[in-house]
């Protein structure tokens, strides 16, 4: 069994072809992998498929930047740091990217079945709801539902009359997505994972993706991650690149270690309303640094201890709410 390699962030998101499928671990503003969006960006990855539990402030950035041919997700915002993904939003409305609308717990089903080797999941989520009508089949009306790419099911879904009780019910295609990439907080060297917090559907999407990168606050020693093994998520054998970066979640949240940047991602959502506003504050927090140092250079390092974590409490204690 080959141990994961440790290399740079610009070697990891490297390795991601244009038109593979992507998901990603953490929940709208919390441990999102931030500084591999602003690499993708910065390598001008095209044509990739988003497939998500939930989008946030990551995949509205790469759809900005027209990384993205098609999403599949059930939401994307900011939470109360701006509400809903306007990028998303004005390129559908402009029909300028394929989506596909799911129910929450569709998408994580697709994940589900995804990371235990099934063709599917059934469910009872969603019926008699607009989410099943074909109309809304936005693949299948664009004709991509032909076989031609392994990501894109038959069907977007069948109703099937299950022998049991004689009901219909829902089944949900896999989702197998080609890379994940999760943030957490510690990262072995051989790849074991720790996530402190809630670990949301990481282990999931883990699973269910043939290649996975996991950027870390820190890489620490196998010997000390073994002292508590239940207090670990993953085992390294799942895992293909490290990247040792901390503050890469930012502008998100990192339990324990930093909170969420609200002021940053508000202001992302206010600036990149148009597109020639997106350009514009990406050409100074993406283009306009070389790399994710000197974006945290930029940010500068008042700001960045004013999100840091009090560890005693796992929160800053002197951040401003509300």
């Amino acid at each position: 069994m080959a141990r994961p390699k440790i290399v740079s962030l610009s070697e990891a998101i490297g390795q991601i072809q244009n038109g593979d499928m992507l998901t990603f671990g953490g929940f709208t503003v919390w441990r999102r992998p931030m500084a591999a969006i602003y690499e993708l960006i910065r390598q001008k990855k095209r044509n990739l498929h988003l497939v998500e539990v939930n989008g946030g402030t990551h995949d509205d950035m790469l759809v900005g930047a027209g990384c993205v041919e098609i999403w599949e997700s059930s939401w994307s915002g900011h939470e109360l740091y701006g509400k809903f993904g306007g990028n998303l939003a004005r390129k559908i409305e402009k029909n300028e990217i394929l989506y596909e609308d799911w129910a929450h717990i569709h998408v994580l089903n697709r994940l589900t079945a995804g990371a235990k080797g099934l063709p599917f999941l059934p469910t009872y989520s969603a019926m008699g709801s607009d989410i099943l009508n074909p109309e809304n089949d936005n693949l299948g009306k664009a004709g991509l539902r032909d076989g031609s790419n392994p990501h894109i099911g038959k069907y977007k879904y069948v109703i099937y009359k299950e022998p049991f009780t004689h009901s219909e019910i829902v089944l949900v295609p896999a989702a197998k997505p080609d890379w994940c990439i999760t943030h957490v907080q510690m990262a072995g060297k051989e790849g074991t994972v720790r996530v402190e917090g809630l670990k949301f559907s990481d282990q999931e999407v883990i699973k269910a993706s043939k290649h996975n990168i996991i950027i870390a606050e820190q890489v620490v020693p196998e010997e000390y991650l073994r002292r508590e093994p239940t207090q670990n998520m993953l085992p390294g054998y799942l895992v293909d690149y490290i990247v040792e970066l901390p503050w890469g979640a930012h502008p998100t949240g990192l339990f324990g270690a930093y909170e969420p940047d609200g002021p940053f991602i508000n202001n992302f959502f206010n600036a990149t309303r148009t597109q020639e506003g997106f350009d514009q504050w990406a050409e100074e927090w993406i283009f306009g640094v070389k790399d994710f140092q000197e974006y945290l250079s930029k940010l500068g390092i008042t700001r960045l201890e004013a999100l840091r974590a009090n560890p005693s409490l796992g929160y800053s204690s002197t951040l401003k709410r509300g």
